[in-house]
């Protein structure tokens, strides 16, 4: 799939070059990437990008981030020619050799990257850059079929076999193979929790694989369990703390995307994760243990009920994820999961029979 970008990135880079030559301000199209230019489809379970585009031309004022472009677009040409990679804090100290357009902060280079992915609208990984962080962690009843990078023999790698600890998820996930007999995957927001559920080995008892997020999930991690739910047709729940955060943030990411990401949403999300927590109805009729909600909080309940498209369409309310009423600092949430140590027995019990949510 990389090699398809460089014919991409060499059209646009000509486009430019012609429209100097003619004595025209060269110009690029990138799509917006906001909630505000997506909709959300129910039936496909993904949020999808609108026809929405910014334009960025070349001007006095444009032109150090019309170079930053162009000098991004021809560093992943280098890498996808010699099947090389960088990682995107690699990528942000490559630009110090860029002269005047070189990057003063990382958030500046990973702006510009994120633009070039919409632009040829593939992912970061097909233009050879990876992400620094990993893609999570899986216990469980799970054999992933990995390849040697030498020999290119078959690797098994068993999720059972780990002790104490779990396979972590790699960069690239389109070429594992997997094995398993589990009943169901179960996603999980905090380590914290995953490693209580490894320790008292509930994947055993389960018959399920555990896979924890570390907070909002990676693409890696959010690939390889779609994948993983595709190829072996088992369902996937997904268990994150019962506030805005992780319910408009993380649990929506994780099942339809982000308006960030909404140009490759389509295979970076899982559509048939389903919610499995408390949600905010839960705490009134369960009379959990909580504290009040921050004002942070209740501004994000607030943006997720008025902008987002998951929230908005038709039988979001049947899931229960969102505020019967506009929320305010004196509603209260059981906040993080582990606050309700105390009562796992009944939040475990409830939680995992109430999966038709």
């Amino acid at each position: 799939m990389s090699e398809s970008v460089v014919p991409k990135i060499k059209k646009e880079a000509k486009g430019v070059e012609e429209s100097i030559l003619k004595r025209k301000k060269p110009s690029l199209r990138f799509p917006i990437r906001s909630l505000a230019n997506v909709r959300y489809l129910e039936k496909e379970g993904y949020f999808e990008i609108r026809g929405r585009k910014k334009e960025r031309t070349l001007t006095v004022n444009t032109v150090k981030t019309f170079a930053q472009t162009l000098r991004m677009m021809a560093l992943s040409k280098t890498l996808v020619e010699t099947d090389d990679i960088a990682t995107k804090r690699e990528a942000y100290y490559v630009s110090k050799n860029w002269d005047e357009a070189r990057f003063l902060e990382q958030t500046e280079s990973d702006t510009v990257m994120d633009d070039v992915e919409a632009l040829f609208e593939v992912n970061r990984e097909q233009l050879g850059f990876v992400p620094e962080e990993k893609g999570g962690d899986v216990a469980g009843n799970l054999i992933v079929i990995d390849k040697d990078p030498n020999t290119g023999k078959a690797i098994r790698i068993d999720c059972t076999k780990f002790g104490s600890g779990a396979y972590s998820i790699p960069i690239s996930v389109e070429d594992l193979g997997f094995e398993t007999k589990a009943k169901f995957i179960l996603v999980i927001e905090t380590a914290g929790m995953f490693q209580r559920l490894v320790k008292h080995g509930y994947w055993k008892k389960a018959n399920c694989i555990l896979v924890s997020m570390g907070g909002v999930p990676t693409r890696a991690c959010r690939r390889f369990i779609r994948r993983l739910a595709d190829v072996k047709k088992i369902p996937v729940y997904v268990f994150v703390d019962g506030d805005p955060y992780g319910i408009s943030n993380i649990y929506r990411t994780f099942k339809v995307g982000s308006g960030n990401a909404a140009h490759i949403n389509e295979f970076f999300c899982v559509p048939q994760a389903r919610f499995l927590g408390i949600t905010p109805q839960d705490i009134i009729d369960y009379k959990l243990p909580t504290h009040p909600l921050k004002e942070v909080d209740v501004k994000r309940a607030k943006d997720a009920l008025k902008n987002d498209p998951f929230f908005l369409g038709p039988g979001r309310a049947r899931l229960e994820l969102r505020y019967r009423r506009v929320p305010t600092p004196e509603d209260r949430t059981p906040g993080e999961i582990p606050a309700l140590r105390k009562d796992f027995g009944l939040v475990r019990a409830y939680s995992f029979t109430s999966s038709h949510r």
